[in-house]
């Protein structure tokens, strides 16, 4: 279950050179041009986790495993982009099964990099993308309501399905997106809902991109888009692409360092990985043996024997029960043998919430 984030925003306000920080894959060309990217770009990279390393580093396995987040780059969306004007609407498909989508939004002034609309306007910006990203939505709610209308010329159960997509098709028509329509969970339509993979109903992580000198203070750019971000119930990360830049070939001290200079405790590629999981109620939970340490992402709130079934579906399906060990109590033991010896182990039945950061053994019948 890994992480998918699909990186969206006006040409040349620092997407590709973000994307070559976030991911150490200088793949995606940067320049002071629009357009400079024409194809997606997509990278996986492990997520950073001191948990997981710190386990590492006691149970020294033969090899460890992190979670994984992708990232998806395409071409800057200008405004028209959904007829046809610029290159990004031709790539929108390709994130639209991203779980989540990072607007990365231009917050800093510099006469010497070019703004597409010629001026540094964060409002402006978002309210561009967002019409592109809904007017990119109400061709495809369009064009699968007529399939579907074709459809059920031959079949008369397909009725209330095709009622509920003009309504959805309406909905999206009046401005509104597809995240806010009240029937996307009804039996009509909750099937066709999730198959469109509509752009609107992604959740949104706001990031500013500012310069050296925002990074130690919200300049009035990042501010607008704070108390924006607030009025949608977003989540906002500020990073500075130049910065992130600049870490890569360093190694672990020297980044810290690099970083403290500016007075940030984390990297934007952590910042924005722990965004995303915060924004989508992700967690993550571990398996640790003298094979191999792994993370493990899952749902907050999920039951054992789900949690089982990332690892495999029979894990789910013949789910015994689960011996967990909170983290805390791994790190102060040692081990799991000295764990159990110390009470801490327990064993979880089906009804077990499944906790951040647990380490969990699973039994189960084949």
């Amino acid at each position: 279950m890994a992480l998918s984030i699909g990186i969206v925003g006006l040409p040349n306000v620092g997407k590709s050179t973000l994307f070559n920080a976030l991911t150490k894959a200088q793949n995606a060309e940067s320049a002071n041009y629009p357009f400079c990217t024409i194809e997606p770009n997509k990278a996986t990279v492990p997520v950073p986790d001191a948990r997981i390393d710190k386990l590492t580093a006691m149970a020294r396995p033969q090899k460890t495993i992190n979670a994984t987040v992708d990232f998806i780059d395409i071409a800057g969306l200008v405004r028209g982009a959904s007829k046809g004007e610029g290159l990004g609407n031709q790539f929108l498909a390709n994130i639209r099964e991203s779980a989540a989508i990072l607007q990365v939004v231009r917050c800093f002034d510099d006469e010497n990099i070019t703004h597409v609309d010629g001026t540094v306007d964060p409002l402006r910006d978002i309210e561009t993308i967002e019409t592109e990203l809904l007017l990119a939505d109400v061709q495809s709610a369009e064009r699968k309501l007529d399939r579907t209308r074709r459809q059920s010329k031959g079949d008369k159960s397909m009725t209330a399905t095709v009622s509920a997509m003009e309504r959805l098709v309406d909905h999206l028509n009046a401005g509104n997106p597809a995240s806010t329509f009240a029937e996307k969970d009804s039996d009509a339509i909750s099937a066709l809902y999730k198959e469109l993979g509509l752009l609107t109903a992604k959740k949104i992580i706001y990031c500013a991109n500012v310069d050296e000198e925002g990074l130690a203070e919200d300049n009035r750019h990042v501010v607008t888009v704070r108390e924006f971000a607030a009025s949608r119930s977003c989540d906002v990360v500020k990073i500075c692409a130049k910065v992130e830049e600049e870490l890569q070939g360093l190694d672990e001290a020297e980044q810290l360092d690099f970083l403290a200079s500016f007075g940030i405790p984390e990297s934007g590629l952590t910042k924005v990985i722990h965004t995303g999981y915060h924004t989508l109620g992700l967690i993550s939970y571990f398996t640790v043996g003298e094979k191999e340490v792994r993370a493990w992402t899952i749902k907050e709130g999920w039951k054992a024997p789900a949690a089982a079934g990332v690892i495999h579906s029979d894990f789910e399906r013949g789910f015994i029960r689960a011996e967990v060990i909170g983290y805390d109590d791994y790190v102060k033991h040692g081990s799991e043998a000295a764990c159990r010896t110390a009470g801490v182990l327990r064993v979880e039945g089906k009804e077990y919430v499944v906790s951040d950061g647990d380490i969990i053994h699973f039994l189960f019948n084949v």
